[in-house]
């Protein structure tokens, strides 16, 4: 130890003979400052603590369900619970008003009195659907086990697709990260209410249901906040975060200005575009896989669809990319959460260009 202590004392002599210049040289601060400009941002999505329709009205902007419910036949039914006596549910929506409608909506462009209040309302044809449905994990399950522990797998339900994840069960462990998507075909409005359900697995005997969530996919689906696939914060052609919807954010705004009758888009010079009475700026230059820089509206369109909002009249909240949190409960034991469950859903009409593949979400295995 004496012999470091003095080679630390002669390091120090050393250093006290050296040249004022050389002190100088090594005080002059590194040029870092380019690099830390361009320093890329890391994209963020938001992660909502509880489910996607609480934020957005359930999605039923124009769309309400109402249950139909069976008939009391007998003492027996007077115990059962509104739940058990469901036999269907009812779409649509209804609306009270006076004849002939005001002149600000009855002059609007493309205003078809025989719809009166229910303009622009999406056709109920069957559409086939490629529902992504992509779950990150599972915190705080109820112990399944009697050592306290669960060994949970992912089971999803939409239509006539049963997906039962058995042989990806994760040993022994309440908080579960699964990392998994999964792609069903579906036909809208049929098949439409989409169950994903955590299971424990058991060696022996039926594996029992720890808890499940149902998701309304039609409500979302023909909702004005566009929840098929959500907004991101960037748009990019490659890379960790590539543009996950097959209409570009320039596509999507024409499509919303036109449904709406919005005046717009007018994209001009210097990273400006106007919708309606608002200008919006951004960026014009987008970057490939090369290095190459090309001219582009995409991000001036992005700029208008993360502020849609902000929009008269026609404008409303989008839908952003995220994750949402959703209680996992059980029939078995009505109204006590047993879990929640990190996930979304991405929704692809089958007669639009096919979407790229899924992101992969699957936890980083360590290298050692």
């Amino acid at each position: 130890m004496k012999g470091s202590k003095a080679q630390v004392k002669n390091k120090d002599k050393d250093k006290s003979k050296a040249p004022k210049d050389d002190k100088k040289k090594k005080q002059q601060p590194v040029p870092e400052l380019p690099e830390k400009k361009n320093k890329q941002k890391i994209d963020e999505l938001k992660v909502f603590n509880k489910e996607l329709e609480t934020e957005f009205d359930n999605f039923e902007d124009w769309l309400h369900t109402f249950n139909l419910l069976r008939g009391k036949i007998g003492d027996n039914d007077d115990n059962a619970t509104e739940e058990e006596r469901i036999v269907g549910r009812f779409k649509g929506s209804m609306c009270v008003y006076k004849v002939p409608l005001p002149d600000d909506i009855s002059k609007e462009a493309g205003y078809d009195p025989t719809f009166g209040m229910f303009q622009g309302i999406p056709s109920n044809d069957p559409i086939n659907v490629l529902v992504r449905v992509y779950v990150v994990r599972a915190t705080d399950l109820h112990p399944a086990d009697i050592n306290g522990k669960a060994d949970p797998y992912i089971a999803i339900k939409l239509g006539k697709t049963d997906i039962k994840d058995k042989e990806n069960y994760i040993s022994k462990q309440l908080n579960p990260v699964f990392g998994k998507s999964f792609d069903i075909e579906a036909t809208f409005p049929m098949e439409s209410m989409l169950t994903v359900a955590v299971y424990d697995w058991d060696l022996v005997g039926t594996d029992d249901l720890i808890g499940e969530t149902k998701i309304d996919l039609e409500n979302r689906f023909y909702s004005k906040h566009r929840a098929t696939c959500g907004v991101s914060q960037t748009y990019s052609i490659h890379g960790y975060n590539t543009w996950r919807d097959p209409m570009k954010p320039s596509q999507i705004l024409s499509k919303l200005c036109k449904e709406g009758k919005v005046d717009g888009p007018h994209f001009g010079p210097g990273g400006r575009v106007k919708v309606a009475n608002r200008v919006f700026t951004g960026p014009t230059e987008i970057e490939d896989e090369n290095g190459q820089k090309k001219p582009t509206d995409e991000h001036l369109a992005l700029a208008v669809l993360r502020h849609w909002e902000d929009i008269p009249r026609a404008g409303c909240r989008l839908v952003p990319e995220h994750v949402e949190t959703r209680p996992l409960l059980n029939p078995d034991k009505p109204g006590i959460e047993q879990g929640r469950l990190e996930m979304w859903v991405d929704m692809f009409p089958m007669d639009m260009p096919a979407p790229g593949p899924a992101i992969d979400i699957s936890p980083r295995k360590p290298k050692k």
